[in-house]
């Protein structure tokens, strides 16, 4: 019911959208390729790429109604962590070990997370995305909900372009603009995509270039390797608002271990150090209506805001990290 009423009254908005969209986009490409050219990105690329791109609906509806603004947490887990899911992670690892462990090693991040990463983002690289990233990209900047995010991404992408460090003809992914096996949005490939093999071009389709540039992420950005991730808990009827955290924008009052178990129930099954810095989530209570205020309940450690740099969302975060337990369990 709660989909059903979600996406009726998102379907009356996209309407509104594309009767504007129609008359307006290609006014605002014009404006864009003046901007991207004045930023220094070849003017050929520029007309050459711009001039493809296309308005898609589709696009913005896919925006305004993804899985984590519906779902509660038990089932956008269980969804995405599934014995099937396993399987198919451990058939990849299988056939593909012996380049998978020498980037464990290099890059001192497990092979685990790696495999939970690429198989919820994209089935291990068998829904890698059809879109054309330029006409997503350009739909998602035009479109005002989080237009200066998406121009930015969109001018990364033409520089990378231009560079010749991507190639144009091979510009096709995700609905949000994000490529290959790890969906990789143009700033993360500009930042942390790497030749691994050495072959003079970064091939994030490619085994050993994509686990290499998701691990080079991982690592640069502070993964710590057998820490933890998080444990869901059960919480007191005590316990202070402010340390209840439901969004994935700013997670607040972390505190030791030591001061937050005193409004934890089972706290003495975790065995953990006493000085280690954590936070508590409720990651259902903003988005299901009528969910309970304290269960379910996560506390969660920096490993998992390590995750949320990835991918913005308290529910993504916990699948992540609850697949790469599961392959621990199996490897």
């Amino acid at each position: 019911m709660i989909k059903l009423i979600f996406k009726s009254i998102l379907i009356s908005a996209l309407m509104t959208v594309h009767s504007f969209a129609l008359d307006d986009f290609q006014q605002w490409v014009k404006r864009f390729e003046t901007r991207a050219i004045k930023s220094g990105i070849s003017e050929k690329v520029v007309k050459e790429i711009m001039s493809e791109a296309k308005f898609l609906p589709k696009v913005i509806e896919y925006d305004r109604y993804q899985p984590e603004f519906y779902e509660d947490t038990f089932t956008y887990i269980k969804k995405r962590t599934s014995n099937r899911k396993v399987k198919e992670g451990i058939k990849l690892y299988k056939k593909e070990k012996s380049i998978i462990e020498i980037v464990e090693k290099d890059f001192n991040v497990e092979k685990e997370l790696l495999l939970a990463l690429m198989g919820i983002e994209t089935n291990f690289g068998k829904y890698l995305g059809k879109m054309d990233i330029i006409s997503s990209l350009a739909t998602l900047s035009f479109d005002k909900r989080r237009s200066e995010f998406f121009t930015e991404e969109l001018l990364i992408l033409l520089r990378l372009v231009d560079k010749k460090i991507i190639d144009k003809n091979i510009l096709y992914g995700s609905w949000a603009g994000a490529f290959g096996n790890f969906q990789f949005m143009p700033r993360t490939i500009r930042n942390y995509a790497i030749d691994y093999n050495k072959n003079k071009t970064i091939e994030l389709k490619n085994i050993e270039d994509s686990f290499a540039s998701a691990a080079n992420y991982l690592k640069t950005i502070g993964w710590k390797k057998n820490e933890p991730c998080f444990f869901q808990i059960e919480l007191k009827d005590n316990i202070p608002k402010k340390y209840l955290n439901s969004s994935a924008r700013n997670i607040k009052n972390k505190k030791k271990i030591s001061y937050l178990k005193r409004y934890i129930k089972d706290m003495g099954n975790l065995n953990l150090n006493g000085n280690l810095k954590a936070a508590i989530i409720i990651p259902d209570k903003d988005i299901i209506p009528g969910a309970e205020t304290l269960s379910p309940a996560y506390i969660i450690f920096e490993n998992y805001e390590k995750i949320l740099n990835w991918n913005r969302s308290l529910r993504f975060a916990l699948a992540v990290c609850t697949l790469k337990e599961n392959f621990k369990n199996e490897i």
